[in-house]
């Protein structure tokens, strides 16, 4: 497209969004609380499973087994404590049968059982004090919750002689769901103030700071409202709110940093509201639509995965993605047009700029040879250091590659595993269950393999597959088979760990076993195995998408071939702290007394793939805004160096502040006292300051001192591609010289504080004018500071 074309179109959103902004800030606080209606009740919709494939053997197994062998599938047990007498005292085994009885005519529950009909030792404790009755809750995870819910407070408690505690599969669901929820409320009303706070030492004005905020609320609310639609169509997970939170607010504040700060600037210059806001589009805004395209397509990689645990991430975070972009190219720059330079109202920080002003002042006055006006404030100091990472490049870009690598190795020894009773805190019901059943129960009921026999069979074909089943290595007994017409079911119970390595192996064996009849093997660990070759069959996938898609739109905006591979590369990079830490922390249980959690010895399947594709996107975004910044000022001069220097030193303190309070975020998600919510948050946080701190502040540019002016090479036919289709920041003129006001009237950033400044860090405090050069988008008046 033409600069000119680009222009224009740009110039009628400009019109289009500034026209009304009464009206339309308006209508968007009407469709906020249509949203909020609509987005009630959303948590109580969704689902806290979702892990396994369902296509696969063992989901097709389990839903036989369902269908035939109801008691074979039980996801409530009711764990009967008999105090000091024994599970076999009258007294005790009467209230347990009527309790037994009771279940029985609930509605909605089948396959009931007991220790006290059968006498099986598998359902008895070791101490003979504990007995289990078991029961299937039909129906889906909402149905099976619902019914739950129902009838659990009936059984819990005290029964004459006996004291019954609820657990089984679905209950852990339903705790995890409740303590999800209730994290995730208190974790809001711990990011809410803590990032205002911070958005004020930014900002400065309060009018300022509270604008971000109002982007990420809109973003929330909506993006909760699509959530609600979606669950009427197909399985949502309910730790997708967690993301919905995090990166509504996160990045409806990197967007709004982006363009109010680059708005301020525009007034500083002496531009009219119209004018400002217009400039501000042209570049800022186009910067953060391209930032979150490259965010959406990270995220929508995991829809290729057929765990619904995963695609849950993807319409959470596509969803707020986009209306995060929308909230901040439409309400925002609404709101700026009515707030014109009141956008500065309330500045908080105006009394220490002046005694900061007053001390520079008298220092440059005692010092011999300070020249006024000297490259001073946190903008120069980034442009400082950025010079000192390329006066040494080679070396820093070794060093930090080094310990970025050094930091990612103990993820060579990840194990993956599936989620269970232990991601929940040490308290919760369900999991004291499991616990007991698992420590205290002969042969750990539930924990075994269940073969699907289907098709005619003989008694003797039947005996005979039991027997090869019962000779492979690693099976402790085999049970059964409980036949029905044409079908019939085998247990099988490993040794060692029900999901342990050994499991996994006798998983595949069993599905190798020649047998007469058609088999499907089902279980936790056939689950785990399931869902493991699912995400292996589907990840080259997922990274090819991100890895092609990231490629063309970093071309796109920089018109160089290497940069592209470089942005792949360095996010790749930034990510192997995260990995690191996961394993070490939560697999290996390092600090997990600090963190209050359970370590489990393995990571869930599907986290580190989550994990990868939300901070693959984050990085990305950060390199968005500095790469657009490098490549404006490189078209515009030419000089490579100092093009570099320039882009860190006008994005190294927005970036910072951004990834700061996005961290802040993450990590009131990370007190989560689900482990899984945990690791996610405390995780996304590790990788996000680690992007902006280590790998855009060293990295970044010591690799662009290294590679030169090579950087910047593409071959002919790519550039003219470019030239026709590439997208950049360039800017016009602005309507008032910013010489034209004195430097006191120009808000900024306080030397010290995590913004990058005000137009007075350009030595001489104010802008220049450039005569117009050829080559790029960028063939404009550059203002002092974006």
């Amino acid at each position: 497209m033409s600069e000119v074309n680009s222009g224009e179109r740009v110039g009628g959103w400009t019109r289009f969004v500034t026209a009304r902004p009464r009206l339309a800030l308006l209508a968007a606080l009407v469709i906020t609380v249509l949203a909020v209606f609509a987005g009630s009740g959303v948590a109580d919709r969704m689902g806290s499973g979702g892990w396994t494939a369902p296509g696969a053997e063992s989901t097709y197994a389990t839903k036989a087994l369902e269908r035939e062998f109801p008691a074979s599938q039980p996801n409530l047990l009711l764990l009967v404590h008999s105090g000091s007498a024994s599970v076999d005292d009258p007294a005790v085994a009467a209230e347990a049968a009527r309790l037994t009885e009771r279940l029985a005519a609930e509605e909605g529950v089948t396959g009931v059982g007991s220790y006290w009909q059968g006498k099986s030792p598998a359902l008895r404790s070791e101490d003979g004090h504990e007995a289990l009755v078991v029961a299937r809750i039909e129906g889906e995870e909402k149905a099976a919750g619902e019914i739950l819910d129902r009838i659990a407070p009936a059984y819990r408690g005290e029964h004459g002689p006996v004291e019954v505690s609820v657990g089984g599969p679905v209950a852990v669901q339903h705790d995890m769901q409740t303590i999800i929820e209730e994290d995730l409320l208190r974790a809001e009303l711990i990011a809410l103030p803590v990032t205002l706070v911070l958005l004020v030492m930014v900002f400065g004005s309060a009018v300022a700071a509270l604008l971000p905020l109002g982007v990420g609320i809109v973003a929330i609310l909506g993006t909760n409202a699509v959530l609600r639609g979606i669950t009427e169509f197909t399985d949502v997970s309910v730790f997708a709110q967690n993301l919905t939170t995090a990166l509504g607010l996160g990045l409806a504040i990197d967007y709004a940093l982006f363009i109010v700060r680059r708005f301020r600037e525009e007034l500083n210059a002496g531009a009219d509201t119209r004018a400002a806001i217009g400039t501000t589009l042209r570049t800022a805004g186009r910067t953060v639509l391209f930032s979150a395209l490259t965010v959406a397509v990270s995220l929508a990689a995991m829809l290729v995965f057929p765990q619904y645990f995963l695609r849950s991430f993807a319409y959470a975070g596509i969803a707020v993605v986009l209306l995060a972009a929308a909230a901040a190219l439409i309400l925002l720059p609404a709101a700026l047009m009515l707030l014109g330079p009141r956008v500065n109202s309330l500045d908080l920080r105006r009394l220490l700029r002046r005694r900061r002003r007053a001390t520079a002042a008298v220092d440059a006055s005692t010092a011999p040879g300070t020249a006024s006006g000297g490259d001073t404030g946190p903008g120069a100091r980034w442009g400082r250091f950025a010079e000192l990472v390329m006066r040494r490049a080679p070396v820093f870009a070794v060093l930090t590659t080094v310990g970025l690598v050094l930091l990612g190795l103990p993820f060579l020894g990840v194990k993956f595993g599936t989620a269970d009773h232990r991601q929940l805190p040490a308290t919760a019901e369900s999991r004291v269950v499991q616990e007991h059943i698992q420590h205290g129960f002969p042969g750990n009921p539930g924990g075994g393999l269940e073969v699907l026999a289907e098709g005619p069979a003989t008694p003797a074909q039947y005996e005979d597959f039991r027997a090869r089943v019962a000779a492979l290595d690693g099976v402790r007994r085999v049970d059964g088979p409980l036949t029905a017409e044409n079908t019939a079911y085998f247990e099988v119970l490993p040794d060692g760990e029900s999901v342990g390595q050994d499991a996994q192996h006798l998983v595949r064996d069993l599905r190798a076993v020649p047998a007469p009849f058609d088999t499907s093997v089902t279980g936790t660990a056939a689950a785990l195995v399931d869902s493991q070759d699912a995400i292996a069959d589907r990840l080259p996938w997922a990274v090819g998408i991100i890895a092609v898609v990231t490629l063309l739109l970093v071309f796109l905006l920089t018109g160089s071939v290497l940069i592209p591979l470089q942005a792949v590369v360095l996010n790749a990079l930034s990510l192997t702290a995260m990995f690191g830490a996961v394993v070490w922390v939560f697999q290996d249980g390092h600090l997990s007394g600090l963190l209050a959690f359970t370590s489990t010895g393995d990571i869930e399947t599907t986290l580190p793939v989550l994990m990868f594709c939300v901070a693959f996107g984050l990085s990305m975004d950060y390199g968005v805004f500095l790469l657009s910044r490098i490549k404006e000022e490189y078209d515009r001069t030419g000089e490579h160096e100092h093009a570099v220097t320039f882009g860190l030193r006008h994005t190294g303190g927005l970036i910072t502040a951004a990834a700061v309070i996005l961290a802040v975020v993450m990590v009131a998600i990370g007190t989560s006292r689900v482990t899984n919510t945990k690791m996610l948050g405390l995780g996304i946080a590790l990788a996000v300051l680690m992007d902006a701190m280590v790998v855009r502040s060293l990295l970044v540019p010591a690799v662009m001192k290294v590679m030169g002016r090579a950087t910047w090479w593409a071959p002919a036919p790519l550039r003219a591609f470019h030239r026709r289709f590439g997208l950049s920041e360039g800017e016009s003129a602005p309507a008032v010289s910013p010489q034209s006001r004195p430097a006191e009237e120009l808000p900024g950033g306080a030397p010290g504080d995590m913004s990058d400044g005000a137009p007075g860090d350009v030595p001489g405090g104010a802008s220049e004018e450039i005569p117009e050069e050829g080559g790029g988008h960028g063939r404009d008046k550059i203002a002092a500071d974006a």
